[in-house]
């Protein structure tokens, strides 16, 4: 069973990630992070949430700096 520290309601997820609230239901949708309803209150697991914002990172440092005009 996961403990309450693992889930966070999507208006938490939308201040640690920065993303709005629609944003992350179509991540959740998508099934790019993990998301579940606990009663009526939808919720993201932490560490995908994490991981996502970590991968999406990467991908951006992999595309180097963008050239001044």
């Amino acid at each position: 069973m996961a403990l309450d520290d693992d889930w966070v309601t999507v208006n938490e997820a939308v201040k640690l990630s920065g993303y709005n609230a629609d944003h992350l239901r179509e991540l959740i949708r998508d099934g790019k992070i993990d998301g579940h309803k606990f009663s009526i209150v939808w919720k993201v697991n932490r560490e995908s949430l994490f991981s996502y914002l970590n991968k999406v990172q990467a991908q951006g440092e992999k595309r180097g700096p963008k050239p001044k005009n």
